[in-house]
């Protein structure tokens, strides 16, 4: 195995709470250096967000920012302090990427924009996620995640026929913008490394968003209406849904947690394969369920009668059977039971590294492998600060007596 692709790599990071953070999270993956910039006087949301290790509240204990910071580093700078800004530039002379996710203008006021730093250090390749891009008319709007699911469509496509439209459950925008920030990122290195020229790569939350709602968009322009939201079930197959199975035998605080199952057939083949599996293989050949059009019709009846077999059985058993029998199940997987999966620790997919204040956690790790390339999660997420002088002293030169002084002065903050 060789070193990680990007290593000697490093990425000025000024991002916060989860987009620019993610798109962060897989450069450090891939073996870039990211050091991230934070301040104390407004600290990151997800460093203020449960859960909390221990249900102790504070800012280094935090779930949410420690899984989605690992292997990065954490300098503390207040960036409203001219020595601070000063920092930041010599930071970004020694940096190969600055990554932000601000509304448009807000690294200009700090003297850090796009055309203000290329006059310092012109291969310089920015990424800047925000909500709306940093050209048009909505580019000054101030934009969170949640508020991108319904606007790029998501929500009107999610909820039950009849019903209102739904959200995703998660801001699940903020992740995506980060992949494909990552991914921009590192054509513009592959362009850096034939051309030796630096770029500006502006990404839009709500364009990345949109950009996986095309089946949507392709209907209304095609057949000229709004697609019809139907819950679980899928505009062909049939069964397609999470079908009931039996509860969990012990109460878990103190009431009864039911548990679910996916099944999705595909064909008329595969159905006759469940039939067969559910020890019904006369339902087959039913006039109401033979063909996928047939299905369709009959829907109800048809998840009546899978409910009433896997209701009898538990999610893991009714994955086993079909699974066997060629059909595509599996369960409707629990927080504890993604955690305690063999499959995902056999792979090595979770990581515990010791968290110098809360000891060691399981956290997700790099969700791909590289055969050729050893890349693993380096060091737990760092504390707020926690290398700040570190890297004013070993990386930008400044003498311990100045690290002083700016501390005093409030730069360091």
């Amino acid at each position: 195995m060789t070193a990680p692709p990007l290593k000697g790599i490093r990425v000025a990071d000024f991002s916060w709470v989860w987009a620019g953070p993610y798109c962060t999270l897989q450069l450090a993956h891939l073996g870039a250096e990211v050091i991230r910039i934070e301040t104390a006087r407004r600290p990151c949301l997800t460093r203020m967000l449960p859960p909390w290790a221990d249900q102790k509240i504070g800012l280094n204990r935090a779930g949410y920012f420690n899984q989605y910071n690992q292997g990065k580093r954490s300098m503390s700078l207040n960036l409203k302090h001219p020595a601070a800004v000063e920092v930041a530039r010599r930071l970004i002379k020694k940096s190969d990427i600055v990554a932000h996710n601000f509304v448009r203008g807000v690294m200009e006021r700090f003297g850090l924009g796009y055309e203000q730093i290329r006059e310092f250090k012109p291969d310089v390749i920015m990424v800047a996620l925000s909500g709306y891009g940093a050209t048009g008319p909505l580019s000054s709007y101030i934009s969170y995640g949640p508020a991108q699911v319904p606007l790029a469509g998501f929500s009107a496509l999610t909820g039950y026929a009849g019903g209102p439209p739904m959200h995703t459950a998660l801001s699940y925008a903020d992740p995506n913008a980060g992949i494909h920030a990552a991914f921009a990122v590192l054509a513009a290195l592959y362009h850096r490394r034939k051309t030796g020229q630096g770029q500006f790569l502006d990404l839009s939350l709500w364009e990345c968003a949109t950009a996986l709602t095309v089946e949507g968009l392709m209907e209304k322009q095609m057949s000229h209406r709004e697609p019809a939201r139907r819950g679980n079930r899928d505009p062909w197959m049939a069964p397609h849904g999470v079908f009931r199975c039996r509860d969990l035998p012990e109460p878990i605080g103190g009431g009864v947690v039911d548990t679910w199952v996916s099944i999705a057939v595909a064909n008329d083949d595969e159905w006759r394969r469940l039939c067969r599996a559910m020890a019904q293989a006369e339902l087959g050949d039913d006039a109401r369920f033979a063909t996928a059009p047939a299905r369709k019709r009959h829907e109800d009846e048809l998840e009546a009668i899978i409910t009433a077999w896997t209701s009898q059985r538990s999610p893991q058993e009714v994955t086993k059977i079909l699974q066997e029998a060629g059909v595509a199940a599996f369960t409707c997987t629990a927080n504890k039971d993604l955690a305690e999966d063999p499959h995902l620790n056999q792979r090595g997919f979770f990581v515990e590294l010791e968290h110098p204040e809360i000891g060691a956690r399981k956290h997700c790790g790099i969700p791909w492998r590289l055969s050729r390339n050893e890349c693993r999660v380096q060091t737990p997420a760092p504390l707020l600060g926690q290398h700040t002088d570190e890297v004013l002293t070993g990386l930008l030169d400044y003498s311990a007596a100045e690290v002083t002084d700016m501390r005093e002065a409030g730069a360091l903050n």
